[in-house]
This record gives structure tokens, sequence and C-alpha cells, in this order.
């Protein structure tokens, strides 16, 4: 994946948008602007004639196929007629579809892109002012699990199994773990041993229907947006099948050594327990699942090097992960 978005093919995709801004019939003179690099490209367009404003994710290549992200809309889609979320709508192209492939002008490979209302909002900040929005977070997320609990899935939809393997397997969605930055060979031991016991412990807390289904899958800061007493949720991108408690380790991404983290998982708890049934075997879980996202964010730091974040932060999110497997394997992670 290392290239994906150097400076060039950004170049080339900011082209790429402008090229295709009459797909949703926006005029030559919409205004582009680069929001994030991530899994994909996201860009804010703004016509002046109208007003309106558009978030356009332009998908990285190979990553999702045109199947699976209207599956995610799908989803998306229905969690917003059903009022169980405040989202983005997607956005139909002149042509009714909501996945549009875009062409490049220097003979790149084709993306597919999805454009979507622009919402209000910021982000929450980290720590302890985040506690009454977790606990605004765990209601919404027991929600949308009783949804997709009930929800029909329509035939035709697919989205990726986040399991064990694909997370952190020899054939990881996000690469080998073992290739994080700045991983030594002590510190690779020391998650060895916690993946082993993750592994175990896993096996034994199984699949079924009342713990594994349809989940956002990356319910972090960045995809949260707060707007007076609003608090939306955005980028369905990594939507799949998973472990409902996982969604909580998704939510405190890139904040598991906060300080404050056992406060923001008995907030979340409490509010999740405020819409559905979180058994005691499931709540016990949750640190599996936060050291487990971990180790895949660590994985796919490494894999996504090229992305100023990662670059900012590979080496030493590393070395906080191997303490963390380490407070694990001593039954200190989200401990009070």
């Amino acid at each position: 994946m290392a290239g994906e978005y150097a400076a060039d093919v950004v170049a080339d995709l900011q082209a790429m948008v402008a090229k295709g801004l009459g797909r949703w019939n926006l005029p030559p003179e919409t205004t582009i602007r680069l929001l994030n690099l991530s899994e994909n490209a996201t860009f804010a367009l703004g016509d002046p004639g109208s007003g309106s404003d558009l978030v356009l994710r332009l998908h990285r290549v190979g990553y999702s196929s045109e199947q699976e992200i209207n599956s995610e809309l799908a989803w998306v889609q229905a969690l917003h007629r059903q009022g169980i979320v405040e989202t983005a709508r997607p956005q139909t192209g002149r042509d009714g579809a909501l996945v549009q492939t875009l062409e490049s002008p220097s003979g790149r490979p084709s993306r597919h892109a999805v454009a979507f209302e622009r919402l209000p909002g910021k982000e929450p900040d980290a720590g302890g002012s985040a506690v009454p929005w977790f606990e605004k977070l765990g209601e919404i997320t027991a929600k949308m699990h009783l949804h997709a609990r009930s929800w029909r899935l329509p035939a035709d939809f697919r989205r990726k199994r986040w399991d064990f393997e694909a997370m952190v397997g020899p054939q990881g969605y996000w690469g080998p773990w073992r290739a994080a930055i700045g991983l030594e060979p002590e510190g690779a031991l020391v998650l060895e041993r916690a993946l082993a016991v993750i592994h175990q412990r896993l096996l034994r807390f199984g699949t079924g229907p009342d713990r594994f289904g349809l989940v956002h899958a990356d319910l972090r800061l960045a995809n949260l947006l707060v707007d007076g007493p609003h608090l939306r949720i955005i980028d369905f991108d990594d939507s799949g099948f998973s472990w409902f408690a996982y969604d909580f380790a998704g939510a405190v991404s890139f904040i598991e050594d906060e300080p404050a983290l056992p406060q923001l998982l008995r907030a979340w708890i409490t509010g999740y327990r405020r819409a559905a049934f979180l058994s005691e075997q499931d709540e016990a879980e949750i640190p599996t699942f936060v050291l487990l996202r971990r180790i895949l964010l660590t994985a796919w730091l490494a894999s996504h090097a090229e992305i100023p974040f990662a670059q900012r932060i590979a080496a030493t999110f590393t070395a906080g992960t191997v303490r963390l497997a380490a407070d694990f394997l001593e039954g200190r992670l989200g401990a009070a």
C-alpha cells in the first residue's frame, strides 16, 4: 500500500474530482478542498452558486468493491430512515446511482466515489471531557446493534467480516502487525503472548448472534460530530460483521492509553444498558477487544506509512501498544 497517497497521487485525485463534478450536477467553479487522507481520501466540495456543501469520499483502490460500498450505504439509509442515528445521507449522482466511478486524468486506476451531505459539528475532545458523549454514544451504539439484529439484509448485501484472522492473521486486511514501525523483538514477544491470550478468549466467547453481527467498527472520535446536544456518527466505511463489544474498542481508537479510559468505559456501558442488554460476560471481554483493535491499528499505521498522520505517531504508537499489551497480560487494561 505504500505510496498510495504520495504527493503526485493526491494531485491526481484532486484533478479526478474536478473532472467528475458534473456527476453530482456541480459547476466547474465548485471549490475542492482536501479534508483527510486515511483509508480513503475525502474532499469538501462547495458550490458558490447554490451554497450547498458536500463531502466526497474517494475510495482506496482495491479495498472495497462497488457491491460492498452499496451495502454500506443501504445500512446507512436504513438507520437514517428509522431514526436510529443522525448520520450524513449519501447523495445520488445525476444518473441516480450512489456510487460513481471517477477516471484519472493521468491514466492511473479509476476510483469509486460517494458524495455525502455535510453535517455541522466538530470532533469531541479526548479525555475526561468526552465522558458525557461516551454515555450518549453507548446508547446510540446499542440502538444500532438492536437494529442490526432485526434488520433483514438485502439479498446482495456484502460487507467484510472482522474476526481475529481478518484483523491480525497472516492475511489481515490491514497488513501484518509484525511490520509495525519501531517494533523491537522484545515487544514482538509481548504482542505474541497477548494475541495468544486474545485468541483463546475469543474462541471461548464465541460468535453467536447475541454477540456477533453488523457493527460500525470505527466509532473513533474523528467519526463523531458534536453539535449542541447532538451526537452525529459518520463514516460507515469499515462497517461489517464483528463482535458487538468491538464497537467500544473502535470508539477509543488512538486514545486507549488515556487516563480517562475507565471513565469512558463506564459511561459507554451505562448508556448502552439504557437501550439494550449487555451481559457481564460481554462487559468483561471489552478490554480484549480494546487491545485487539490497538494491535490492528498498529498494523494499519505501518501499511499506510505514507499518510502524514501515520508518520507523526507510528513509532510512539507501537511502543504504547506494547505497554498496553503488558497491562492486558497483567489484568490492568481498562481497570479503574
